[in-house]
């Protein structure tokens, strides 16, 4: 493995096992508006984001502004009750710690909101191992892109180019998100999206977190 080659996680669905809470909180949003709670089958088959592209594939409309503003404030509302519950992914410690000791570097992007989720990564013990740690500021509904140019631009310096960079998530947007500044992505199914809509995205996709370190080292290196 050459050094300089760069690991950006995802956290919601890839480091950060929250897929129970995500559908506890997406069927009381879906609830405050009069919808049947869906299965996890159905959720990993259609979520896309932005999310009310989501709720479109499932309503057969766009929410309106004062829908989309219910549902969101209601997911999140129940998600974050629920969040705090949340364990690590199988393995997710440990290969963070196999991956600094190789002398490789690696930092953490998600779409949570920033003044949520730094408290959250710190009481799982594993802020230390990142260079950065930035989750979203401004809309609910940006995309993952916008929010990878800011984290990579903020890295400047540190020897991260996005050409030695691998994204690990687990949402095709996380791919678009990679391609858009010209990195590479695994995608992991172990969260929002069934394996078959991961593999639309064109890029690796895996089971175990494991298998989407070892993809990365081959990618990056």
């Amino acid at each position: 493995m050459i050094r300089g080659s760069h690991i950006v996680w995802d956290w919601n669905g890839t480091l950060l096992h929250d897929i129970d809470a995500v559908m506890a909180a997406t069927n009381a949003s879906f609830a405050e508006l009069g919808f049947a709670p869906i299965t996890l089958e159905t959720y990993r088959e259609l979520y896309v984001v932005p999310v009310p592209k989501f709720y479109e594939r499932l309503m057969g409309r766009l929410p309106t502004e004062e829908e989309w503003l219910l549902m969101d404030e209601t997911f999140h509302r129940h998600y974050w009750a629920a969040a705090d519950g949340a364990g690590l992914a199988e393995g997710a410690r440990d290969l963070l710690v196999a991956w600094e000791r190789d002398g490789l570097t690696q930092s953490l992007l998600s779409l949570a909101p920033h003044d949520k989720l730094v408290p959250l990564v710190r009481s799982h013990g594993i802020h230390g191992h990142f260079l950065r740690v930035d989750g979203r500021t401004g809309p609910s509904h940006t995309s993952k892109a916008v929010h990878l140019v800011r984290h990579l631009a903020a890295l400047d310096g540190t020897g991260v180019t996005a050409s030695r960079t691998v994204l690990i998530g687990d949402a095709v947007d996380d791919a678009l998100a990679a391609a858009h500044v010209g990195a590479r992505a695994v995608l992991y199914t172990g969260g929002s999206h069934s394996r078959r809509s991961l593999e639309s995205a064109g890029v690796p996709v895996v089971d175990t977190l494991a298998e989407a370190v070892l993809t990365a080292r081959e990618l990056a290196g």
